[in-house]
């Protein structure tokens, strides 16, 4: 039954890995339409802060859910996860191949492995968790989590503070570990056959230097004035989830005063960083990758002719 299943792509990689121009080379090449898989890029307006490919990039090869909202909105995994679904159906149907192209592994292992069936938010015990936060701190509600929950602390930071509200809140609610109700979660069979592509640095300190370079250029086009202008056009404050997008974050801690510009440049580069290592565990956790060597320097010639042989193999099956 699986050799009926229609042909998708999944594009992975870490920051500043070559995704955006490997995924334009197959769309110049091959019947693909692209699905970003980014939650950072839905938000319209955040375009320097995201890496956001330019105008004349998504004209040759456009993006879905790319500025679908507001920065004043939230953005979840089942919400990609059902958006995603629709548009792999619809471009199947338009004859065309799903390519699916980003860095927010969440999503494509939602996309791919489904969702479990996670209690559902409480005010109440979400508005406990927030005031233990304000008085102790969020290193010490990750310490909490930890008594509890060893597995999921461990793949958090002691600062992120939406995923350590959450799985507190998963165990205050159902008395169960986020990790063990994730591992209940019924066996899913995405209907395509996948394509599963990973761009992995094969030195990770070139990649360190792509990502300084990066956050450098970032502040070089502008990225305090566009969050300036954010500010202004939404009415954005910190704990937005957009405004927790590395580089905005501590843009914002600039803008307010509380970090100077030389640490402005060494907390987003680290941070970004800390994104990359996490977008390679998470690769790394995942079955079946095609694996490339993304400092390659024909690595696009290499994906085309992966893919191709691949499309071709399955067109024969």
């Amino acid at each position: 039954m699986l050799q009926k299943h229609p042909p998708a792509i999944f594009l992975m990689g870490p920051t500043a890995s070559g995704k955006t121009a490997a995924a334009v080379e197959l769309a110049q090449q091959l019947p693909v339409e692209l699905i970003s898989v980014d939650s950072a890029l839905v938000y319209r307006d955040m375009n320097i802060g995201t890496a956001k490919p330019d105008a004349a990039t998504l004209a040759a090869a456009p993006h879905h859910l790319i500025d679908i909202m507001d920065p004043t909105g939230v953005y979840s995994a089942a919400a990609f996860r059902a958006d995603a679904l629709r548009l792999m159906q619809d471009i199947t149907a338009r004859g065309k191949i799903p390519l699916l192209v980003g860095g927010t592994m969440l999503y494509f292992r939602a996309l791919r492995f489904g969702l479990s069936d996670l209690p559902q938010a409480d005010a109440a015990v979400r508005a406990e968790i927030e005031a233990q936060a304000a008085q102790y701190g969020w290193p010490h509600m990750h310490k909490e989590l930890a008594k509890v929950d060893a597995e999921t602390a461990a793949r958090l930071k002691p600062n992120d503070a939406q995923r350590l509200q959450r799985a507190l809140e998963i165990f205050r609610v159902s008395g169960q570990p986020m990790s063990a109700l994730l591992a209940l979660q019924p066996e899913y069979q995405l209907p395509f056959r996948l394509v599963p592509l990973a761009l992995l640095p094969s030195e990770r300190k070139q990649l360190h230097a792509r990502i300084e370079l990066r956050f450098a250029d970032m502040l070089k086009h502008g990225l305090l004035d566009e969050l300036e202008d954010l500010k202004r056009k939404y009415h954005l404050h910190a704990d937005m989830a957009s405004m927790r997008c590395v580089g905005y974050r501590q843009a914002w801690q600039y803008l307010a005063g509380d970090i100077d510009k030389d640490e402005l440049l060494a907390q987003g580069i680290a941070a970004t960083r800390q994104l990359a290592k996490r977008q390679l565990t998470w690769l790394r956790g995942m079955p079946d990758n095609i694996e490339f060597d993304c400092l390659a320097e024909n690595l696009n010639q290499q994906v085309l002719n992966v893919v191709r042989a691949h499309l071709n193999e399955s067109s024969k099956s």
